[in-house]
């Protein structure tokens, strides 16, 4: 069974920092491009990084605009799984964070690209 599941949301105050995971499970997290989106209430779901498989070599990673700077996504192959590190967070940042999985190589930040999604993971900017 294709699954992926988030892990890492929460509460944080203005500045701070979170690391989510995106686990998968039933297929390998390698050979696929994965991206990271958010989905704030009463707001369209929106794109915030995405990476192309590794298969071996470099990868290309990309980011809106509004986290450039901010977030770093990354993929540990042997442990099946991508983060998104989260620094100097914000107010606007705060969502439910989803991973998914486009079952071919090249990355995409376009939501309607991918066929596999996790469960969410909320996070909270709050003071």
């Amino acid at each position: 069974q294709v699954q992926l599941v988030e892990s890492g949301g929460g509460l944080v105050q203005p500045g701070g920092s979170l690391r989510l995971s995106c686990a998968a499970s039933g297929f390998t997290l390698n050979y696929y491009a994965i991206g990271w989106f958010r989905q704030a209430p009463g707001k369209e779901r929106e794109g915030v990084s995405c990476i192309s498989s590794s298969g071996g070599r470099t990868y290309s990673a990309y980011y809106a605009d509004s986290v450039k700077g901010r977030f770093t996504i990354s993929r540990d192959n042997a442990k099946n799984t991508v983060y998104l590190q989260m620094n100097s967070l914000k107010p606007e940042d705060t969502a439910v964070y989803y991973c998914a999985v486009r079952r071919v190589a090249s990355a995409s930040c376009i939501r309607y690209d991918y066929d596999v999604w996790g469960q969410g993971t909320q996070v909270t900017v709050s003071s």
